[in-house]
């Protein structure tokens, strides 16, 4: 069970950052921050994909903050090429921390790599994600960094904006597993239920 979304203003490098937050019934278990495809080929806190994760981790007792990269909705500044939307990214993580609790990324397309690139300065800084997930990383437009090697990605066989190769390619030197949902394209259309599950079932181990 959920209660409605609630929104709220983050402080970001670029002004006001807008959120929505889904919080599950009961005892919180953790936060997960989940980044939203390419703010300029329509991507928003909105995306299918993205609720569709934001669903998933409420189910297993986490809360789950969307948010608007700078420029989109609500939210303050322009397109940065990535870079600052990392920040961006990293400003909503801080606003999170109190209380402390478990940190979970998250990403579709575009937000993949802004999770990654998150996790991996979270890393570097000592404070570590618990859980990271990239659906459908845009491994073929930017570079995605490595993740931990119990990192869930998953990427549509079809898919015909960030070919399955690439994703393959940016994984076998991590030897890291990809889940591939055969025939199933870049956003998911009609899969979301099963994609759910998956998260669910990578969530749960």
């Amino acid at each position: 069970m959920t209660v409605p979304s609630s929104r709220a203003d983050v402080a970001g490098p670029a002004g006001r950052i807008e959120t929505a937050i889904d919080t599950p019934v009961g005892d919180v278990r953790g936060v997960a921050v989940l980044c939203h495809p390419h703010p300029l080929h329509g991507g928003t806190m909105d995306n299918k994909v993205v609720q569709t994760l934001a669903r998933a981790f409420v189910q297993l007792g986490w809360r789950a903050v969307r948010f608007n990269f700078r420029g989109v909705g609500a939210s303050q500044g322009q397109w940065d090429q990535g870079r600052g939307e990392v920040d961006d990214a990293l400003a909503v993580v801080a606003a999170q921390r109190d209380p402390p609790l478990p940190l979970a990324l998250g990403g579709f397309s575009f937000g993949g790599y802004v999770a990654a690139q998150a996790a991996a300065r979270l890393a570097a800084a000592g404070t570590p994600a618990r859980r990271v997930v990239l659906i459908g990383p845009a491994t073929s437009a930017f570079a995605v960094p490595p993740v931990p090697a119990d990192s869930l990605v998953v990427h549509g066989e079809a898919d015909d904006v960030v070919p399955l190769q690439a994703t393959l390619d940016w994984a076998r030197p991590q030897g890291l597993p990809v889940v591939v949902l055969p025939g199933v394209g870049h956003f998911f259309h009609g899969q979301l239920t099963r994609l759910r599950e998956l998260v669910l079932r990578g969530l749960s181990r």
